[in-house]
C-alpha cells in the first residue's frame, strides 16, 4: 500500500479493448479535465483516470506524503482496474512528475510516456508561491488556478468557465491541506539519473503559451532518446485548450513505437 495516503485514489475507466492507457492529471484540476482524451482514446485502448490525492473524489494524505507514494497510489488504482498490465503513462504539470516516479517503480511495466506541462526546473521556484496562495485561500484559489493554467486567449471562453466551475464544483471534497503537503512533495530534490535513466520511448506535447515551455526543452535534453512537439499558441493545459491537435501527436508517437492498433 502507498504510504501517507488514507486510502485508494479515486478514478475513472472509458474503453473495453486494447492497451492500458493511464492520465494523470494537472494543479489545481482533477481527473475529469482529460475528458476529451478519455472520450477519443477509448476507441482503441482502455483508458483510465486518476484523482490524485486531495482532489476530486480521492482521499486526503499525511504529513509525510512523497512523490513516491503518490506514484505507488496510481499504479495501485491501475492495479485495481487492470492488475499487472503495463500501461502507457500520460501527464501533465504534477501528473508529469509522478509519472517518472512511476516508470522507476515499475519500469517493465511502463510501455510510454507522454508528457505535457513540464519542463526541467531543478529549483521549483514555484512551490512557495503555491503554498502560500492555498494557505491563505484554501481550496477557494483552485478557481484563479484554473485560468492560470491557460492560455490568455482561451481564459476568456465560455469553454474555460465551464472546466473552472466544475472543478470547484467539487471543493467540498478537495482538501487544501493535502495540496499543500502535494507541493512540499514536489519540492524535494529528484534522485541523480531521475530523467536520464528513463528508458521507454518518451514524448513532451508543450504549448507555446505555458511558463513551463522554455524549460521543456531542457527536459527532452535529458531524457534518451525522448521527442518534443509545440502546440502553437496553447498554454500550460494544452491537451484542454487543443484536443485536436494533442491527440494527433499523441497518435504518431504511438504509431511510431507500435502501440497504435485500430
Amino acid at each position: 500500500m502507498a504510504q501517507h495516503i488514507e486510502g485508494p485514489l479515486y478514478y475513472e475507466r472509458l474503453g473495453r479493448s486494447g492497451p492500458v492507457m493511464a492520465f494523470i492529471h494537472p494543479n489545481p484540476m482533477d481527473q475529469s479535465c482529460w475528458l476529451f482524451q478519455m472520450a477519443h482514446f477509448s476507441t482503441w485502448y482502455r483508458c483510465i483516470a486518476i484523482d490524485i490525492p486531495g482532489y476530486g473524489r480521492s482521499p486526503k494524505a499525511t504529513d509525510g506524503l512523497t512523490m513516491g507514494d503518490m506514484a505507488a497510489a496510481c499504479w495501485e488504482a491501475i492495479d485495481d482496474a487492470f492488475p499487472g498490465e503495463r500501461a502507457i503513462l500520460v501527464g501533465c504539470s504534477v501528473g508529469s512528475i509522478i509519472i517518472p516516479h512511476m516508470v522507476h517503480q515499475h519500469p517493465d511495466r511502463t510501455a510510454a510516456l507522454i508528457l505535457s506541462g513540464t519542463g526541467y526546473n531543478p529549483g521549483k521556484e514555484f512551490v512557495p508561491s503555491r503554498i502560500e496562495n492555498y494557505t491563505e485561500r484554501g481550496t477557494d484559489f483552485r478557481w484563479d488556478y484554473t485560468f492560470e493554467d491557460l492560455s490568455p486567449a482561451f481564459r476568456a471562453t465560455p469553454l474555460a468557465h465551464y472546466f473552472a466551475e466544475m472543478f470547484t464544483e467539487r471543493n467540498s471534497s478537495a482538501d487544501a491541506a493535502t495540496i499543500i503537503r502535494q507541493f512540499k512533495a514536489i519540492q524535494q530534490p529528484e534522485p541523480e539519473g531521475h530523467f536520464e535513466n528513463i528508458a521507454a520511448p518518451t514524448i513532451i506535447l508543450t504549448g507555446s503559451e505555458d511558463g513551463a515551455h522554455k524549460s521543456s526543452f531542457a527536459l527532452q535534453k535529458r531524457i534518451p532518446n525522448c521527442e518534443l512537439r509545440v502546440l502553437p499558441g496553447a498554454g500550460h493545459a494544452c491537451y484542454m485548450e487543443q484536443p485536436w491537435l494533442f491527440d494527433r501527436f499523441m497518435v504518431e508517437f504511438l504509431k511510431k513505437n507500435g502501440l497504435y492498433e485500430t
